[in-house]
């Protein structure tokens, strides 16, 4: 953590010392004399300045070759919009991957849902028109929804996110997520991870196979919550350890080989059946090469917490939109020294 903030502050001195070049070009009347388009310093930083043509999306995908970064050039500037004529720094390089600031550091809210209805709530199961009001307070106040990989990279320090992260997913693989929750989120854009338990997919209320793999198609990602659902921390009743250990290997190991033929994907995360786990848990989870696994625990996630206890809050189907409101952690105020 120490590295980051010295690291923040070198980022700070090399700000300050950009603006002043800005303001010698000023002094100097180079704008007066020359079309200033851009000034590379060392690979780090490009000066430009705007044209009426220039967006945030297209200075992004001209410098960094990546229109979806334009938060990135947005959250360095303390911008939100252009004006011509604006002189810009972009920054060629997370400049914060940890997401560490003076007053303290970014979380990341995981939201988990499970199933929808047309218009009748219940504990599990929020009403389409409350989804739809949900994703659009997500997309009116400025917050990314990033897909579970940016977060775990975010998590491994590879990559810096946008400020305001937010990560969706399903749990268990309801029929009810093909049919109200993914034409929403293809309205606004948003990807999602759904975790599924493999015995429960083609039942009454689940998804088939042949929904799963339109929604993978259609770039959700598909990922699973064991074969039974069953709970991994403790043998059943009249199961001897031998027995449980063979079923929690079984329930770890199976999806990921028919994720494979169903799917043709890898399996590289698991939601906890009723999100709870332990280190025997944890430690089959690496031997079979899951990257990550998340819990219900009701708290967002900064950039060191453990990846396979990341925490997710559970979206009930009686939350208005105040309640929503409070799920939505994306900054840890703590005086950093």
């Amino acid at each position: 953590m120490q590295r980051s903030v010295n690291r923040m502050k070198t980022i700070s001195g090399l700000v300050f010392l950009l603006s002043l070049l800005l303001l010698a070009g000023c002094a100097t009347g180079t704008r007066s004399h020359h079309k200033i388009s851009e000034t590379r310093i060392n690979n780090d930083f490009i000066i430009i300045k705007t044209t009426a043509k220039d967006t945030l999306s297209s200075l992004a995908a001209k410098y960094l070759n990546d229109p979806s970064k334009d938060w990135l050039i947005s959250e360095f500037n303390h911008i939100k919009t252009l004006t011509p004529g604006q002189e810009l720094i972009i920054p060629l390089f997370p400049f914060n991957k940890s997401g560490l600031k003076s007053g303290g550091y970014q979380t990341v809210p995981v939201l988990a849902y499970y199933s929808f209805s047309k218009n009748k709530p219940s504990k599990i199961s929020i009403t389409q028109d409350d989804f739809k009001a949900q994703m659009k307070y997500l997309k009116e106040n400025d917050y990314h929804v990033i897909m579970l990989d940016q977060l775990l990279d975010f998590l491994d320090y590879k990559e810096q996110i946008p400020e305001k992260s937010v990560v969706i997913t399903f749990d268990d693989g309801w029929s009810s997520v093909y049919d109200f929750a993914f034409p929403i989120l293809k309205k606004y854009d948003f990807p999602a991870t759904i975790f599924i338990y493999t015995d429960f997919v083609g039942g009454g209320k689940a998804m088939s196979w042949k929904q799963i793999k339109e929604l993978s198609e259609a770039g959700f990602d598909i990922q699973c919550q064991t074969k039974t659902h069953r709970n991994l921390t403790v043998p059943k009743k009249n199961e001897s350890f031998k027995e449980y250990f063979k079923s929690l290997e079984m329930e770890i190991s199976y999806p990921k080989k028919l994720f494979k033929k169903k799917l043709n994907k890898e399996c590289e995360c698991l939601a906890y059946p009723y999100g709870i786990t332990n280190n025997l848990v944890i430690a089959m989870l690496k031997k079979h090469g899951y990257r990550a696994a998340l819990t219900v625990e009701q708290e967002s996630n900064s950039f060191f917490i453990d990846n396979y206890r990341i925490n997710r809050s559970a979206i009930y189907g009686k939350y208005d939109i105040e309640k929503f409101k409070t799920k939505l952690s994306v900054f840890q105020n703590m005086e950093l020294k």
